[in-house]
């Protein structure tokens, strides 16, 4: 009888390498097809995070699932490893969670939900292969889900849907199907769908392996304590004569019915059309008592993709070319008693080595990167190498910056990732002067890691630090950390600035901000990386500028840093 891995890859028309291969590849291509390197995208409490600890559960990375919203004595989420998201129950910056399932090498790349936090998730969406869209199967496509999924269908980047919550009374399968063709604008083929017994959900039948997965009725209930480990279940087919007895004449007579109208009415599953992100495979499962989660996983490591090339300015960078990789992400103070600063690279090619030396093109410098780590959120583990797909940290003195380009020689670089305009804005205000340093250096590494943007006056000129954010929430984290990190305490007062726009000159000209504050159209000022930046009361201002300085140009984003001599 063929295994799982064998049927998926015969119904979804895929020929497996040991089919096709005469001579065996090579090490290298092997442990490339190996990675899954994938983020999950969702709305604030359709479950994530919770989803998130399920999968390291089923992967062995842990043995005891935390919720999100940890009471006391309960276990935590491992993968918000920040104090204020464990006391807060939120997820506020991406993770990254490394860990073997069924011989894959799984890179899941955990992303904030809440929508202040929409920037790090779209840096982090940079450095997946793939995702996973989550709804709630009560509310099904909300606002965040539309914004991130905007973002996923722009990159052609193939896309699984999972249905959460199902433990809980939501609305019709059907209608969420229809849901997400109608709002989303792309295919959906279910792969799983929901059993019922008494209106309760029981288990799923996966369309593809003509398979039913029935699960304890005892854990059937929305208890984070019967959540917390794997979840027995039972693999029959439609036909045995014991699903009947097992379900009640309302839960078959609905499964029979529904199974033989997807079977006539519904699509069939294109591996093509998913890969260019055209449909999406759906899925339903509680990640809350586990329901569902091995055959989605199973599913999900048949049907994701491993590395792809990447565009680049020498053009399309295939996995299997040499060394390559790029940086994502910042985070400082991820060991405190260390104080140390990690920066977050996804290989895009070839194979790293603990120890090499490698050219950071944005500065034409060589480099050896001496201890490199793998992730379980903040827990880090020194590894002696890494493959395309990967995403591993290296100790960043101060020397590396979001979008940075890391190669074993050749000079290229990887797609910009763009800085957005912020809409809050605050000006800081020292408590303590004589805490001025430890403001000074928290400031700048968390405007560095992209927390925040942060503008200076220009050189020459006397003014306050402003920071700006996406979202309202931003600026609380930020004086958190300031505070719990960097032991600078600030208050933070909001400005009448509704709009930032980055300067350009129409003939590549540096810009002038001293003369462009004598025309008091707007505050001129510098960010983080350098960049001419203005800030404006409103969109009054913004017109008048453009009015006034016709030789300027005026970004909602910015992409790269300045090069100076």
């Amino acid at each position: 009888m063929p295994n799982d891995d064998e049927t998926l890859s015969a119904l979804s028309g895929e020929e497996t390498a040991r089919e096709t291969t005469v001579e065996p590849p090579s090490r290298l291509a092997q442990e490339i097809r190996r990675r899954k390197t994938f983020a999950i995208i969702s709305h604030p409490d359709a479950g994530k995070t919770t989803l998130t600890e399920k999968l390291l559960l089923y992967g062995g990375a842990i043995q005891l699932a935390g919720a999100v919203k940890a009471k006391r004595g309960r276990q935590s989420a491992v993968s918000d490893w920040m104090d204020l998201e464990r006391e807060r129950g939120i997820s506020i910056t991406s993770s990254v969670l490394q860990f073997g399932y069924h011989g894959y090498q799984m890179n899941l790349l955990d992303t904030p939900g809440h929508a202040d936090f929409s920037e790090d998730t779209y840096r982090t969406l940079h450095a997946a292969d793939s995702a996973v869209m989550l709804l709630d199967c009560a509310k099904g496509v909300e606002p965040q889900t539309k914004k991130l999924f905007r973002v996923c269908k722009q990159r052609a980047m193939p896309i699984f849907t999972f249905v959460n919550k199902m433990d809980r009374p939501g609305r019709e399968p059907f209608d969420l199907v229809g849901e997400v063709e109608h709002v989303l604008g792309i295919g959906v083929v279910p792969i799983t769908w929901p059993i019922y017994k008494s209106h309760v959900f029981r288990g799923i039948y996966h369309r593809l392996l003509k398979r039913v997965y029935l699960f304890d009725a005892k854990y059937a209930g929305s208890s984070q304590a019967s959540g917390a480990e794997m979840a027995p279940f039972q693999v029959t087919g439609l036909d045995d004569p014991s699903l009947k007895e097992e379900l009640d004449d309302y839960g078959y007579t609905r499964l029979r019915e529904e199974a033989d109208l997807l079977e006539t009415a519904g699509d069939v599953f294109d591996p093509a059309r998913f890969l260019a992100g055209e449909v999406s495979p759906m899925f339903y499962g509680s990640a809350m008592n586990n329901f569902g989660l091995a055959p989605f996983l199973d599913t999900f490591c048949e049907l994701a993709p491993s590395p792809s090339p990447h565009a680049s300015s020498a053009g399309s960078i295939d996995p299997l070319d040499a060394f390559s990789g790029f940086v994502f992400k910042i985070q400082a103070n991820m060991d405190k008693a260390h104080r140390d600063r990690v920066a977050f690279m996804r290989i895009c090619s070839g194979k790293f080595e603990r120890g090499m030396k490698v050219l950071q093109v944005r500065t034409d410098k060589t480099m050896r990167l001496a201890n490199p780590t793998t992730f379980m959120a903040q827990e880090r583990t020194i590894v002696d190498e890494g493959y395309a797909g990967d995403v591993i940290g290296v100790y960043d003195p101060g020397v590396f910056e979001i979008g940075d380009t890391l190669t074993a020689g050749k000079k290229f670089v990887f797609e910009d990732i763009p800085s957005f305009a912020p809409e809050h804005f605050a000006r800081v205000v020292m408590i303590d002067p004589l805490r001025r340093k430890q403001l000074k250096k928290g400031l700048e590494q968390l405007a560095q890691e992209g927390t925040i943007q942060l503008y200076r006056p220009p050189e020459g000129r006397e003014g306050d630090t402003i920071l700006g954010a996406v979202g309202r929430l931003q600026l609380e984290v930020v004086k958190y950390r300031l505070k719990n990190e960097y032991d600078a305490d600030v208050r933070l007062e909001p400005m009448s600035v509704e709009f930032a726009r980055w300067i350009t000159r129409s003939d590549g000209q540096d810009v002038d901000l001293v003369a462009f504050g004598r025309e008091n159209v707007g505050i001129p000022a510098v960010d983080v990386r350098g960049r001419a930046v203005a800030l404006f009361a409103g969109e009054w201002q913004v017109n008048s500028a453009k009015r006034y300085l016709p030789d300027l140009v005026f970004a909602e984003t910015a992409r790269g840093v300045v090069q100076r001599a």
